[in-house]
């Protein structure tokens, strides 16, 4: 047993997003002699990052009061906002719900905002560590949280060790503040570990895709942002879409659907495409060119399915804890809040996460997401229900005496042949890219294919036999990379993973309706390298 490499800080930070990096910079600008260490899966700094993104500024005040005179790169001040219901020819045009108005807000890339973010951090001595993916927690002999364990690197898909091969390092800290966005793979294991959601619903998830397109000069309205829900969706299938206009010529435009779909044959990615066909967006389209694309799962519980934040030696912040606020399509505001309260929360404790939960939960962050905790669970019962419930939530400012409740994603899906089947109404399109294989593309995604598999299907017979009669194997549609499928190579039907596709978007570990698929980490600074997303 070779005896592994330790490196010993106070406090190590498992994600480079904006919960994170915001920790970081607030841990330091409060104790400058505390040591941090911040370490990130991808190549580099917001490589991974995929959001909307349209931010509240307040908190990025509180933060970095100079901010406004040093902006990320991409950094757009919210014009006008439109809200569309769309059917497949046309549209209605709707009064703006009053969580969606953005005048004082910025449309950035998240991804571009973190790069940016990254070197604050770092001028103030954190250190800052992309290409290393945190694989494991460590433990102390009582139990509690010791740091983490970086992946191996140079392992081949058979186990052995390649001639690069070096043994991951153990990060020791008194603290671990785990930061990994929604889904987290330390995460999910730690919450299962202490138990962390016993007082919690499941949590919940969307899939939300997007594109970057450069467009012919003169279409875009630098600060637009339109909304629209309603088709390609059915009444049933929560599910809307954004567009924002940047600058440069630029637009980011996405399609989020709601995890708890329950037709075994949606398609999110083929829903995307088909929104950027409808008569409203594709002359808008026509003409541009794509230049990056990606997918990540967005948490979508809120109040009623926040976990416990957290355990002996550990926090959990932002979107690996649930704090996204999904009728206002924003999370970033609350990610560098929890990351803030955190910092403060240990400075004044001596490094010590207990007292920490109680903090969070008596804070803004949670009142805010206490507010809005009835609108998205109310669009499980269709469209109209959903709408009007919100508007009744949105009057009463979520004075509610009731909380409606959350079930896991992975339990919505109907089996084949138990419900008729949505009449879908999609058109023909024409619009890039033509299929998942090509979108990928645009994700830029790189696995070195020579290692081990990062997708662990517990039992692929499940696959061949048991889903295949009752779901038609959902993972070749749900997943938006094209990662699962399934061959027939005469002799006999398998599961093909096609590992070197992931953009780790997370979906399979969320929507697989038996379980079985386990989302690791692959070796450090593999997966997607997103431009600008």
């Amino acid at each position: 047993m070779s005896e592994r490499e330790t490196m010993e800080y106070d406090v190590v930070v498992v994600g480079a997003g904006p919960a994170g990096l915001s920790f970081a910079i607030r841990l330091k600008q409060l104790k400058p002699d505390v040591s941090v260490c911040v370490i990130e899966k991808a190549s580099t700094i917001g490589a991974q990052i995929l959001s909307g993104a349209v931010i509240e500024p307040q908190p990025l005040d509180a933060l970095l009061p100079g901010w406004r005179d040093n902006p990320p790169p991409i950094c757009v001040p919210a014009g006008e906002d439109e809200f569309w219901l769309l059917s497949k020819t046309g549209g209605r045009k709707l009064p703006v719900p009053p969580g969606m108005k953005n005048h004082g807000n910025f449309i950035v890339s998240l991804g571009a905002m973190c790069a940016w973010l990254a070197p604050q951090a770092e001028a103030l001595g954190v250190d800052v560590f992309p290409g290393f993916a945190a694989a494991d927690t460590i433990y102390n002999e009582d139990g509690s949280v010791a740091g983490v364990r970086i992946g191996d690197m140079g392992v081949a898909k058979d186990g052995t060790h390649k001639p690069g091969y070096t043994e991951g390092i153990d990060i020791k800290a008194k603290v671990t503040v785990l930061a990994e966005g929604a889904r987290g793979s330390l995460t999910k294991q730690l919450i299962k570990r202490f138990k962390l959601d016993q007082d919690s619903d499941p949590q919940g998830y969307s899939i939300g895709i997007k594109e970057l397109w450069q467009l012919p000069a003169g279409r875009v309205t630098p600060g637009k942002i339109v909304h629209s829900f309603g088709w390609p969706a059915d009444t049933h299938t929560y599910g809307g879409s954004f567009l924002y206009h940047l600058d440069k010529d630029r637009i980011a435009l996405g399609y989020v659907s709601g995890l708890d779909y329950s037709d075994p044959n949606y398609q999110p990615w083929e829903a995307f495409q088909q929104w950027k066909n409808h008569p409203m967006m594709k002359p808008l389209l026509d003409g541009g060119t794509i230049l990056s694309a990606g997918a990540r799962a967005i948490v979508t519980g809120g109040y009623q399915s926040l976990p416990k934040c957290e355990m002996p030696g550990a926090l959990l912040i932002g979107d690996t804890a649930g704090l996204l606020n999904v009728p206002k399509v924003k999370g970033t505001h609350q990610a560098i809040k929890s990351g803030m309260l955190a910092a403060e929360h240990l400075v004044a404790n001596g490094l010590k996460p207990a007292g920490f939960d109680a903090k969070l939960r008596g804070s803004d962050v949670m009142a805010e997401l206490k507010k809005v905790r009835n609108i998205k669970p109310a669009f499980k019962k269709g469209l109209w229900f959903g709408m009007l419930n919100a508007a009744w939530e949105t009057v009463t400012g979520g004075a509610s005496p009731w909380t409606l409740k959350n079930k896991a994603d992975w339990s919505s899906l109907h089996k084949l042949g138990t419900q008729e089947e949505p009449k879908r109404d999609y058109v023909q399109r024409t619009l890039a890219p033509r299929d998942r294989l090509a979108g990928v593309y645009f994700a830029a995604t790189e696995h070195d294919e020579d290692q081990p598999i990062h997708l662990h299907v517990a039992d692929t017979n499940i696959c061949i036999d048991q889903c295949t009669t009752e779901y038609g194997n959902p993972c070749t549609r749900f997943c938006p990379a094209n990662v699962y499928e399934i061959v027939d190579d005469g002799a006999a039907k398998r599961l093909q993973i096609n590992a070197a596709n992931c953009v780790h978007c997370k979906t399979c570990d969320i929507k697989d309706p038996y379980e079985i698929i386990t989302w690791v980490t692959p070796e450090g600074g593999s997966g997607p390298n997103y431009q600008n997303l």
